[in-house]
């Protein structure tokens, strides 16, 4: 054997040969194929997987919002159980109703679940409960959200069991289809933003009158304007500074409410100070409404005061209150002062139990017993009695008188706002 033979020899000896090294890579491509061919069927069947599951969680969603969005009667005073005089079925059938009449490729969705509860912020936890009674009004928003007996969310769970997802490439693995649910909760809270005409008069209430430390207090009557926590005239606009039109909240008085969407946590234009058109318009639309003899129930905006109110302040939420009565003219309290007066309901049936009334000759006489009965008081917690001393105290020129309301109320606006008596009527998602 010569040189150059060898050396080829061994050459293809160290290498293999090429057929060996064909034999190799076609090992090497089948591997990879197979491998690429996995990972892409793993791609499709959960890309699959993931599609069912949005289309449930889409179907649950709808659900629970449309449960809570009906999770109270029309007039707020009883959770939805299917009693109330208005209802066509529960917030449970309805959140189970809507959540079916959704499809998950091609198959309809099934409800595993469609409960009423209350969800709290604090603990991300929902509390499934058959309860109907409505949340007390004079705890704080803190309380309430800690409070199992505060009926304010509806959970839904949708579900692909009878009709499970079929996989494409997973059946070689054994995995011929996959069982799929999701989850949802709605909730809702407390009147927030406000949708157009959802409030009535353009005033607005600062939630210090309001609160008895960090709760709603309904039992005590304050005035306005007494101080500069109490309230003040309002355009409802959120671009202004101060709301000092004199015509434009005249033409607000007695009409159709706020115009526009008032956004919460947002400055509305406000002003504390007195504007005749205004209040005379206000006082004739108080005598026309009352003949001065019946309470003049009002849903307000309500702001924070904690630097005063105007130029502007941010909207917090809504009230309830009744009018007791408007003061035009100091000077006259013997012609002036009423003599008769529907009293407040004691609880929240909204039902008066009564009228007061007292026809003393005396104008000073007849005020102080209203006062009294009313439990009207200033800003240091007196009682409004009538003072020497005119703008002193209690009786006072161009003053408005109110209580707020311890009844339930129709809901209103969008939740998210604080507890001053008003549910909201439209939820939110939260899990």
């Amino acid at each position: 054997m010569n040189m150059k033979t060898y050396n080829h020899n061994v050459r293809n000896n160290r290498l293999g040969g090429s057929k060996h090294q064909r034999g190799v890579s076609t090992v090497l491509v089948a591997v990879s194929l197979l491998v690429l061919l996995g990972f892409a069927a793993l791609a499709i069947d959960v890309g699959n997987l993931y599609v069912a599951r949005n289309e449930l969680h889409n179907a649950a969603d709808a659900g629970s919002l449309a449960g809570a969005r009906f999770l109270y009667c029309e007039d707020g005073s009883s959770v939805n159980d299917g009693t109330c005089v208005e209802a066509i079925s529960s917030a449970d059938q309805i959140a189970t109703t809507a959540a079916q009449a959704n499809q998950s490729q091609n198959s309809t969705v099934e409800v595993i679940s469609a409960r009423r509860g209350h969800w709290s912020f604090t603990t991300r936890e929902f509390t499934a409960s058959s309860l109907t009674t409505p949340p007390d009004l004079t705890q704080s928003t803190a309380d309430l959200d800690l409070d199992l007996n505060f009926i304010n969310a509806v959970e839904v769970v949708s579900a692909r069991q009878q009709t499970p997802v079929e996989t494409f490439f997973a059946r070689v693995l054994g995995i011929d289809d996959v069982d799929v649910m999701a989850r949802s909760v709605a909730y809702i809270g407390f009147a927030g933003a406000l949708r157009p005409e959802d409030v009535d008069q353009p005033i607005a209430m600062c939630r210090q009158a309001l609160l008895d430390g960090d709760s709603y207090s309904c039992d005590v009557g304050r005035f306005i304007p007494e101080g500069d926590q109490t309230g003040g005239w309002t355009n409802f606009e959120h671009d202004d500074s101060g709301a000092t039109n004199a015509n434009d909240l005249k033409e607000l008085i007695c009409g159709d409410g706020n115009p526009n969407e008032l956004r919460f946590g947002e400055d509305i234009a406000t002003n504390n100070g007195q504007v005749q058109a205004a209040f005379q318009a206000l006082y004739d639309c108080w005598v026309e409404e009352t003949d001065k003899e019946r309470l003049w129930s009002l849903t307000l905006p309500v702001v924070d005061c904690e630097e005063g109110i105007a130029p502007s302040n941010p909207l917090v939420g809504a009230v309830n209150l009744n009018i007791a009565w408007i003061v035009d003219q100091s000077n006259k309290i013997d012609d002036d002062a009423p003599l008769q007066m529907e009293l407040p309901p004691e609880d929240s049936d909204g039902i008066s139990p009564g009228t007061w009334s007292n026809a003393d000759p005396d104008g000073v006489t007849r005020w102080d017993d209203f006062v009294e009965t009313m439990n009207l008081r200033d800003s240091d917690d007196s009682l409004a009695y009538w003072a020497s001393e005119p703008q002193e105290s209690g009786w006072r020129q161009k003053t408005i008188y109110f209580l707020p309301s311890c009844s339930y109320h129709e809901p209103k606006g969008q939740t998210g706002g604080e507890n001053f008596g008003i549910l909201a009527q439209i939820p939110v998602l939260v899990d």
